[in-house]
């Protein structure tokens, strides 16, 4: 497919900005001034005051003296960049990759977009009647090179569209200029009457490096397609990544989901073709008030089925207002993984973790009632019981260690060993008594102790003698009591789980 371009230039980027902001100055005539070694210079003037002959550049007393009615503004040096990133993001409905240039321009790379908007007339249209809406002036040229379609839209005529392979023609009656060249070379070319492109054009390459250096021959490439100029886009482009342009903005509910469910089919589709699933998702809608909404989804497994993956936006699609209408949907997988195809089962159906079912019902379960509503318990590599697993929301989460079989442990162990009152008759011996939350518990039988000792990597502290005891309720236990026996003082007893 070949590449195409669209440059747009704000004519006058800063002075449309405070225009749209203030009204009051929209019919009359101001410049933005800094100052500069002791004077005030104009940086930029708006239409009107450039029409009385006040230019950029010029100090702002000889305008005032040309003008005495005009108005000046502080100028905010960091305001073109802010600018063109916020306009490079609102271009984002119209093409993946946007990159900003300063001072006042945007180059699009729009290879592939065209057509979802009916050709590109149609498109160099709608791009140059929304930002003109947005209170702009500008202008915008596509082409098949950055260099030919900057060239058209500083220097070239009205027509917004090269035609492709068609950059050589456009840009023979351009001058030197028009190549982005360093005003030196400019100048120098000028000098020797090379006032238009197609006088150099065609001479030879080595007289004109020797003369003009590697700059211009550079240039010269690039516009005419030989060498491939790269940009950096202001918002890096998700791998994958689709959107949908509508004839007339929707306002429905059933239009939103009609729209979702194409961009899922076409989404996973790709997915499928490059064996990846989706994990994370994000649904756009570009309102025609230039507002965006947005509505977010992530599942515990790789998948690529459209229908589970709609299933988990409906729960969140009546949180999208689409007020006035919106105009443009996208759908980005924010993460995907490798999709590893299951192995068909004829006579029985597929269980455990490796069921489809239980994933697609944890994922409406995470969506709907927030991060994490369930865990999966994995050993993990500690002695300490309470730090001897871990609780994951990944069902797929790799297991290093084993559980401990060789000794019962309890179902339900407290997160923090409770301490209790306990009556016992000599060392290591069980305990015959011990009170919890106000209840005394008379043991009837006890088994242990099992001594577990801490990592010494991680914290100095007294090893723990298990015990397994039931009382005349039946009820089982689970305490310990912390170091060796002391004359001084007693030894510390703790309740740590419930058998069931």
């Amino acid at each position: 497919m070949p590449r195409r371009f669209v440059t747009i230039w704000f004519r006058h980027l800063k002075t449309d900005w405070h225009r749209v902001h203030q009204p009051a100055l929209r019919l009359i005539p101001f410049v933005l001034v800094t100052p500069d070694h002791g004077h005030l210079i104009i940086t930029a003037a708006n239409q009107l005051a450039e029409n009385e002959g006040i230019l950029p550049g010029m100090p702002i007393a000889d305008a005032l003296a040309i003008l005495p009615t005009l108005h000046k503004i502080d100028d905010d040096p960091i305001l073109p960049e802010r600018l063109l990133k916020s306009i490079a993001h609102y271009c984002i409905r119209y093409t993946d990759t946007v990159a900003i240039d300063p001072p006042g321009g945007l180059i699009l790379d729009v290879t592939g977009c065209a057509h979802l908007w009916g050709g590109e007339s149609n498109y160099i249209k709608e791009i140059h009647r929304c930002l003109k809406n947005r209170g702009y002036d500008l202008r915008l040229t596509m082409a098949d090179t950055i260099g030919a379609s900057w060239a058209i839209t500083h220097y070239g005529s009205t027509n917004p569209i090269v035609a492709p392979a068609k950059q050589i023609e456009a840009l023979l009656t351009l001058p030197p200029p028009a190549l982005r060249l360093d005003p030196a070379i400019t100048e120098r070319l000028v000098k020797l009457g090379l006032r238009k492109i197609h006088q150099f054009i065609q001479m030879p390459r080595s007289a004109l490096r020797r003369r003009f250096g590697p700059e211009l021959l550079l240039r010269l490439d690039q516009a005419l397609g030989n060498v491939e100029e790269t940009i950096v886009p202001v918002y890096p482009p998700e791998p994958f990544r689709e959107r949908l342009p509508c004839l007339e903005p929707i306002i429905t509910s059933t239009g939103i989901d009609i729209a979702l469910v194409r961009l899922l089919e076409t989404i996973c589709t790709r997915l499928q073709k490059e064996g990846l699933g989706i994990r994370q998702a994000v649904f756009h809608g570009y309102r025609v008030d230039n507002k965006i909404e947005k509505i977010g989804i992530g599942t515990s497994r790789a998948t690529a089925n459209p229908k589970h993956l709609f299933k988990l936006f409906a729960e969140k699609i009546s949180s999208i207002e689409p007020s006035l209408g919106i105009e443009l949907f996208m759908i980005e997988a924010l993460k995907t993984e490798k999709l590893f195809p299951k192995q068909e089962q004829l006579w029985s159906a597929a269980g455990g973790f490796d069921n489809p079912a239980l994933t697609e019902l944890m994922d409406r379960l995470t969506n709907r009632f927030g991060t994490a509503p369930f865990f999966r318990f994995i050993p993990d590599e500690h002695h300490w019981p309470e730090r001897s697993f871990k609780a994951t929301t990944v069902l797929f989460e790799p297991i290093n260690s084993n559980w401990v079989v060789e000794r019962p442990r309890p179902i339900n162990i407290l997160s923090k060993p409770a301490s209790i009152e306990v009556t016992a008759p000599i060392p290591d011996y069980p305990p015959m008594l011990f009170r919890y939350q106000g209840t005394l518990h008379k043991i009837i039988k006890a088994d242990g102790p099992e001594r577990i000792e801490s990592e010494w990597w991680i914290a100095e502290s007294q090893h723990r003698d298990y015990y397994i005891v039931e009382d005349e309720a039946g009820g089982r236990y689970w305490i310990f009591r912390a170091g060796h026996y002391d004359e001084v003082s007693p030894p510390k007893w703790f309740l740590h789980g419930f058998f069931a």
